[in-house]
């Protein structure tokens, strides 16, 4: 395979992938499960030190977790084991915007309904409908470049997943339940949780699944310093 076609594949790959929001009740087979893991596995880490473990459910576990998470808080801040954003401002905040409206627009929520608003943000907390989420847990003392080896496994993890018919989207959402994760799943009281990432089958006829993010151009993020 020349490295064109190695490139093609990849550039393939990322355009397939989306943030899924609608899932069908399709079970993923624990076989397909394990060979998201095994290619996610050959993720690259500082010092090869491999700090993330993954939790994932199967749809009964899934369903146990959704239900506590519906009837948790909404608001549960202090639930964060690692600090999420401060804030977004500049063009952070722009494009987190024009997120939110496509995703908005796309399942008829206008603008001023804070209602229908807090509706879709509540999806986070029911998984979106997935049949199974996996959790990734990170070694606290790895500290920064832990939490960031942890960012390309769960980003390889959805490309894997892709590469195999397999729908995903990563929620920082879920780590801000973090006591309810630890309630409902195994998880050892030594490890930080980064985030989740639901999966399953993507529910083409959901409305939420039917718009795509842009992506900044090249000249906005790369600059070349010459000889």
């Amino acid at each position: 395979m020349t490295n064109t076609t190695l490139s093609d594949s990849l550039r393939t790959i990322l355009d397939m992938r989306f943030s899924c929001r609608g899932y069908l009740a399709r079970e993923v087979p624990s076989e397909t499960i394990e060979a998201i893991v095994a290619i996610a596995q050959r993720t690259p880490s500082w010092c090869n030190s491999q700090p993330w473990q993954v939790i994932v459910t199967a749809p009964a576990a899934t369903d146990r977790l959704r239900a506590a998470l519906q009837t948790a808080p909404l608001l549960a801040d202090d639930e964060w084991e690692i600090a999420p954003p401060k804030e977004y401002v500049g063009v952070y905040r722009d494009r987190r915007r024009i997120c939110g409206w496509q995703l908005y627009e796309s399942v008829g929520v206008t603008p001023g309904d804070r209602e229908a608003s807090a509706r879709q943000a509540a999806e986070n907390f029911r998984l979106f409908g997935a049949p199974h989420v996996a959790v990734i847990t990170t070694e606290p003392r790895l500290g920064t470049y832990g939490v960031l080896d942890c960012g390309a496994y769960v980003n390889n993890f959805m490309l894997a997943a892709a590469s195999l018919g397999v729908a995903a989207i990563a929620q920082a959402a879920l780590a801000s339940k973090a006591q309810v994760l630890r309630e409902a799943l195994p998880i050892p009281s030594d490890r930080q949780v980064v985030c989740g990432i639901s999966f399953g089958y993507a529910d083409p006829s959901h409305r939420a699944n039917a718009f795509r993010t842009e992506r900044a151009q090249i000249s906005d993020v790369l600059t070349l310093v010459g000889q």
